[in-house]
């Protein structure tokens, strides 16, 4: 991702901006930030300090923190993988720039592990053609025993560990407004996002307790959601000569430069991103009922002889949820031991299979989501380490009442006030159940599957109200129900 496209995600200048400035750039020359400031588009400070935060392409080999023989050792593994014969194809895949890649190709053909094809077809773009020697393939399949890692040049854990700094969560400052915004047409009281607002603000542990189905994954999701900034994820990260895989497509959403304006922005070729590194949205990652220790430590791949990064690794600069806390296989106190350090130290620490440790900083928004109370599930001195504990209740009945017409609104029906009234009687009194906020949903969802079913146009039929509302609760045989008000027929 270049420049321009980078600013205007990050909010700091406009489409309308990034064009006026190329203008000036194609008549007064300078780079793009300079001009940028020079219109007055952005100040000097706030283009210094926005240029820091994210990791710039590096000068040369020096300046990517890593040793040049392994770095050629990943070219030659990827060259005889998929078959790359171009610098670009090279570049594009070990993700480092041309010259770099020259350097690495140059390497090899003075060891004789590489030799030029010259320039082959119509491709004068992608340079020159190379192939293996004899010689090159062997140490390239010799590589590929040491370690199977196959991918884009990692990043030094030195340079990793800057980055998660720069990027921790307690750079936005939150607002009430920003909450609500997440919120969306979600109903919640504004006294929890008053509770809630602090604890994004100081990037602290947080604890959501609370009955069963009154929103806790679903808050948790907008808190994580109010965060915007752009963060950067290294593809993998090189430790002690060992590589572990960090980015992973299906926690980290990437953010397409195409999608950033209707129409697009014009090439920008100054000050471009390290290509070793995607920008993302900050990640989120909910772990439940399947959470173990393992899943918290480095995963090692005994035939490729690399590693997977563990899910709160993955979560860095981001929200990781622990969801049903106290339902994991594994116990409760063996988890929140776990946690400790990290919670109180801001630094976590792993270690390789060489017996070698090293830290990471643990700068993440960490949730505990448990329907269980909280006394059963930790000592004192564990709760004393959650600085933010925030019950999710049970709605009051106006919260009851509006997020049941929502939910009525979105499937076309139509809920009278003595519908309403009655299924509220029906809830607490005949089923002995406190109301709760996914008892809405659930009701229409049955109703209209109901008439579907029924092949009928979608309406509060009292029975079929009924049906929905046995089915909340099992029946607990044949005591004597109060007498109750009958469902009302919907006009």
């Amino acid at each position: 991702m270049q420049l321009g496209d980078l600013l205007v995600q990050a909010r700091l200048v406009t489409a309308t901006d990034i064009s006026t400035a190329l203008e000036r750039q194609a008549s007064q020359g300078g780079r793009l930030g300079e001009n940028l400031v020079a219109i007055g588009a952005i100040t000097q400070n706030a283009l210094d300090a926005f240029l820091h935060h994210f990791p710039i392409e590096p000068a040369d080999i020096a300046a990517t923190g890593m040793d040049s023989v392994d770095l050629m050792g990943l070219m030659m593994k990827l060259i005889y993988s998929f078959r790359l014969q171009t610098i670009r194809q090279i570049s594009e895949a070990i993700m480092l720039p041309n010259r770099m890649v020259n350097e690495l190709v140059q390497m090899a053909v003075d060891r004789k592990l590489l030799h030029s094809l010259g320039v082959r077809g119509a491709d004068r773009v992608g340079g020159a053609s190379y192939a293996f020697t004899e010689e090159g393939k062997r140490w390239a399949l010799d590589a590929l025993a040491q370690v199977g890692y196959i991918g884009p040049a990692p990043v030094p854990l030195d340079q990793f560990n800057d980055q998660v700094i720069h990027q921790k969560l307690t750079n936005e400052v939150i607002t009430f407004d920003r909450i609500r915004k997440s919120i969306g047409s979600l109903t919640f009281d504004d006294a929890l996002i008053e509770k809630c607002g602090p604890a994004l603000n100081s990037g602290r542990a947080m604890l959501l307790y609370g009955p069963p189905g009154n929103g806790k994954t679903s808050i948790a999701r907008c808190l994580a959601s109010v965060f915007s900034d752009i963060i950067y994820i290294p593809y993998a990260i090189a430790v002690e000569g060992q590589i572990i895989r960090v980015f992973d497509p299906a926690i980290h959403v990437a953010v397409d430069p195409a999608g950033l304006t209707d129409g697009g922005l014009p090439a920008v070729r100054h000050d471009i991103l390290d290509a070793r590194w995607v920008p993302c949205r900050r990640p989120f990652l909910v772990a439940g009922g399947e959470l173990t220790l393992e899943m918290l430590d480095l995963l090692y791949n005994a035939v490729g002889h690399y590693y997977e990064a563990p899910l709160h690794i993955k979560a860095l600069g981001g929200t990781f949820i622990i969801d049903d806390f106290g339902r994991q296989i594994v116990s409760p106190t063996a988890l929140l031991n776990r946690w400790i350090v990290p919670l109180e130290n801001r630094v976590d620490y792993l270690k390789l299979h060489t017996g070698k440790s090293f830290s990471i900083p643990f700068e993440e928004l960490v949730i505990f989501s448990t329907n269980i109370e909280p006394e059963d599930l930790m000592d004192p001195a564990f709760l004393r380490r959650l600085p933010y504990k925030i019950e999710v209740g049970a709605p009051s009945l106006e919260s009851f009442r509006r997020i049941f017409e929502t939910e009525c609104a979105k499937a076309g029906l139509t809920l009278s006030s003595e519908a309403f009234d009655s299924i509220v009687y029906r809830i607490e009194i005949e089923k002995g159940l406190e109301l709760a906020a996914y008892q809405p949903k659930f009701i229409v969802d049955q109703v209209i599957a109901t008439c579907r079913f029924m092949e009928q146009v979608p309406q509060m039929e009292p029975r079929y109200l009924e049906y929905a509302l046995d089915n909340l609760r099992v029946h607990r045989g044949s005591t004597q129900q109060p007498a109750h008000p009958p469902l009302p027929q919907q006009a």
